[in-house]
């Protein structure tokens, strides 16, 4: 109940400053009616699927597009309550002045706050457009916009036989979000296309249960790497956040899951390592399951994990959520040359300008939450995910292919 009257509260004080903005520029009753038309159906949908949550489902694409739609109705609004509130802490003090201070001539006091400026409201409007016209179109065509991304990583210490090698990431299915099979059959084929050497999938391949992927399955069985296909656990992949009738079907859902990843080809690695041989020498393949802070999952080993590799053989991590990586990797005592994460999704909203600017919300939930970072002399990177989840779109974050080319000795100054 408390939760519903903050969402009142907050819709009120949006559509307040929101329908003032509107009047302002225009007196015409058709749009006044078109507003609370749209706002009142948004909403109404968004309570509906609200009630008709399914806890043994999960989200379905129809709750998950009536908080989209949801998000592009408040965002906008927010962004105008921004700019008048700006215009209200001069107009206020003005009207309060007129009250106090001056009278009509024959002794009333006047009391008068200077109406809204129309051209300020026309700004406002203009700007709330562009965070409405982004969301729709993260929706529409930002949830397919993907993105292959390329980094050159330098090792002194990487066997001869592996330079140049290139290995591509993927991360975040989240296979029963997806509405348009055609879009993800095209994203395969470019993965495929940038022909690298192994394709690594670090967790998360659904949102709740196996039969997400299952319409998926012959899509993904197209993946090919001569040096074969590795996955782990992402915190989804357990079922954890949807409701079962009994533990053994919960585990049965998770043993589901690993025998259609084994069928689409994936080597599922669970504290497990694996090794690449090439000309005699080789790299150590290293993959954990889930283990995050906050609250989530800490099924990862990472001694077990690494139990078979020499401390001087070159690893390569896999980890679903960078936390992990921060909390146990860095400093442990072996040296994990490479560690591959996704979870964040980048949260699937941001700015971004490749190679120069970086933003998202999601910073001040985790340090490292997109692309290459490196610390004590290792490096992670954090896939920005395949898919989506809940938000059904994404905006200035998009879906992301990482290639990464392994490279001996010092970078060029």
């Amino acid at each position: 109940m408390i939760r519903w009257i903050i969402f009142i509260i907050v819709l009120g004080i949006a559509d307040f400053y929101a329908f003032q903005s509107l009047r302002t520029v225009t007196k015409s009753n058709w749009w006044y009616a078109i507003y609370w038309l749209f706002t009142i159906a948004i909403i109404g949908n968004f309570i509906i699927q609200f009630y008709s949550f399914n806890r043994s489902n999960g989200f379905s694409q129809e709750n998950s597009f009536a908080i989209g739609l949801l998000i592009a109705l408040v965002v906008p609004k927010l962004v105008l309550i921004a700019i008048l509130f700006g215009e209200d802490v001069l107009r206020i003090p003005q009207g309060l002045y007129s009250y106090f201070m001056q009278d009509n001539g024959e002794g009333n006091k006047i009391n008068h706050i200077p109406e809204r400026r129309k051209f300020v409201s026309q700004i406002a409007l203009g700007i709330a457009a562009i965070p409405f016209a982004s969301i729709l179109y993260g929706m529409y065509k930002g949830k397919y916009n993907f993105k292959v991304l390329k980094y050159t990583l330098y090792f002194e210490d990487l066997p001869s036989a592996f330079d140049g090698y290139k290995l591509t990431q993927i991360s975040d299915v989240h296979s029963g979000s997806f509405d348009n099979i055609e879009k993800v059959s095209y994203a395969i084929d470019l993965i495929n296309e940038q022909k690298s050497d192994v394709i690594l999938f670090t967790g998360d391949m659904v949102n709740n249960k196996a039969s997400e992927m299952e319409p998926f399955i012959d899509i993904f069985k197209k993946l090919k790497a001569k040096d074969g296909l590795f996955s782990v656990l992402g915190n989804h992949d357990y079922g954890d956040y949807v409701s079962w009738d009994s533990e053994d079907e919960k585990k049965q859902n998770l043993e589901d899951l690993k025998i259609l990843q084994k069928d689409i080809g994936f080597d599922l690695l669970l504290n497990e390592n694996r090794f690449i041989e090439k000309n005699g020498e080789r790299i150590a393949l290293v993959g954990v399951e889930n283990w995050g802070i906050g609250g989530f999952k800490k099924a990862g080993d990472l001694k077990m994990a690494a139990s078979k590799v020499d401390k001087d053989d070159f690893k390569i991590l896999m980890s679903h959520d960078p936390s992990h990586w921060n909390e146990e990797v860095i400093n442990d005592a072996y040296h994990y040359h490479l560690t591959l994460s996704g979870h964040t999704h980048g949260m699937q909203f941001g700015i971004e300008i490749p190679g120069w600017f970086k933003w998202s919300p999601v910073k001040w939930r985790y340090k490292h939450w997109a692309g290459i970072y490196k610390e004590l002399g290792q490096y992670i990177n954090v896939n920005r995910g395949f898919g989506y989840l809940a938000f059904p779109g994404r905006v200035g974050i998009w879906p992301e292919i990482t290639v990464i080319e392994l490279k001996k000795g010092k970078k060029e100054a």
